[in-house]
């Protein structure tokens, strides 16, 4: 078990594109309060409940100062990742891969979003300026694939690891659930502080 889980909310926003202000007390050094951007694809049910354990989490109400934003990856955009502080992610594992939209998102953002190319155009090694980032993968048997081609392109972005994966394989549990909201809270504390 990953520990004590605290004021866990009993229902859950299942919006995909939503936005909580309930840390406008706080500014941060850019003058804005903190922001969490929270970027899945969630096509399925089990899928989908890992999302919404992830957004209890971030919401958590222990966690103040920080505006929580949601977005499909089909929706999500570079002005997105741009006025974000740090992330969470989450994709199915489809054929050793992660999903092709968190893909798109990856594909439509990367530039923009500060990432780095080598000489040959594969991804390099991150600039400074590290926001932190979690991961959440679902597969049916297996994510090493899904979890390897999303840290490989995280870590040509000016994003820093700041939770371990969290690989869920087969059927969602409850144990699954409260991981996932523990990740979403992790990641907002820290976008917080």
């Amino acid at each position: 078990m990953l520990g004590t889980i605290v004021n866990r909310r009993p229902s859950v926003n299942r919006s995909t594109d939503s936005s909580d202000s309930a840390g406008e007390d706080r500014v941060g050094s850019l003058g804005r309060v903190p922001r969490l951007l929270v970027v899945h694809h969630a096509p399925t049910p089990a899928v989908r409940s890992l999302a919404d354990a992830v957004e209890a989490g971030a919401r958590d109400d222990a966690i103040s100062g920080v505006d929580v934003l949601v977005r499909s990856a089909l929706d999500a955009r570079a002005d997105d990742v741009l006025s974000a502080d740090g992330f969470v992610l989450g994709t199915p594992a489809n054929f050793g891969y992660m999903s092709g939209a968190l893909k798109h998102f990856f594909d439509t953002i990367f530039l923009e979003a500060g990432g780095a190319l080598t000489d040959d155009g594969s991804a390099g090694a991150g600039t400074s300026g590290r926001r932190p980032y979690g991961l959440w993968v679902h597969g049916r048997y297996d994510v090493t694939g899904a979890v390897r081609s999303v840290q490989s392109i995280v870590g040509a972005l000016p994003w820093v690891q700041a939770a371990p994966v969290l690989e869920v394989l087969g059927d969602v549990g409850a144990e699954h659930e409260e991981a996932a909201y523990e990740l979403g809270a992790t990641v907002a504390a820290l976008v917080a502080s």
